[in-house]
């Protein structure tokens, strides 16, 4: 009786037994497999760094690319501008001088009408002491010199309006001046930027043609081995 009852809990301790191992195994498996997606996860994690660093310094170079171009563009910019502001400050500076004479001559103009209107009283009052027939004479003076001063004053501001349309039109041909000179550095950057482009496709060319004659060249040096091999195992 004792060897029955003995014999059901061996067996059963048998079987915790088991299960134990068997819990133990799947446990030892599922740490090793922690472990190994752990290890996997590490690696994602600095696979994705190093990525992430790459394309930061590719962002970084383009930037470094694109100030430096900024910069060019910049300079060509304020070139330009200085060049603008010289042609204008030389425009001005000649208007100004064309102001400085038609000044002068104004001045000139006026002097001499001051003069021409004492030279007038003078006669007037000389006229007037001499008669009435030397005061006729003063008033068909005194027309003619009004004549005379009319058409000073009509030419003198016929004068003042040409040299300000010269003004104008200089001006006109300078800022047609500036814009020829703009369009004509848009032309030669254009130019500029299809040349590096001709560049660009000629050594493509280059490189295509030179992999092709390697692989040419290759394929005769794998030929002359073949050949050679062949008249050696014929001698032997």
């Amino acid at each position: 009786m004792s060897d029955i009852q003995t014999k059901p809990r061996t067996e059963s301790a048998r079987a915790e037994q088991e299960k134990i191992l068997l819990l133990e195994t799947a446990n030892r498996d599922l740490l090793g497999l922690v472990d190994a997606l752990r290890e996997e996860l590490e690696n994602r994690a600095v696979e994705k760094e190093v990525a992430v660093q790459q394309a930061i310094a590719d962002s970084n170079d383009e930037m470094i690319q694109l100030k430096a171009t900024a910069v060019a563009l910049r300079d060509s910019l304020e070139e330009m501008r200085f060049e603008k502001e010289d042609a204008v400050q030389k425009a001005i500076a000649a208007s100004n001088d064309e102001m400085v004479q038609l000044k002068a001559t104004a001045t000139a103009l006026r002097d001499q009408l001051e003069e021409m209107r004492f030279e007038k009283e003078d006669a007037v009052q000389q006229a007037v002491a001499a008669g009435n027939d030397e005061s006729i004479q003063l008033k068909a003076t005194a027309t003619a010199l009004r004549d005379q001063l009319e058409e000073l004053r009509f030419e003198k501001e016929e004068a003042v309006q040409k040299a300000v349309a010269e003004g104008n039109d200089e001006i006109v041909q300078l800022k047609a001046t500036v814009s020829a000179l703009r369009d004509e550095l848009e032309d030669i950057k254009f130019k500029y930027e299809g040349k590096i482009q001709d560049l660009d496709r000629t050594a493509r060319d280059e490189i295509d043609h030179l992999r092709k004659t390697i692989k040419v060249l290759r394929g005769e040096l794998e030929g002359g081995k073949g050949k050679t091999a062949k008249g050696k195992k014929h001698g032997k």
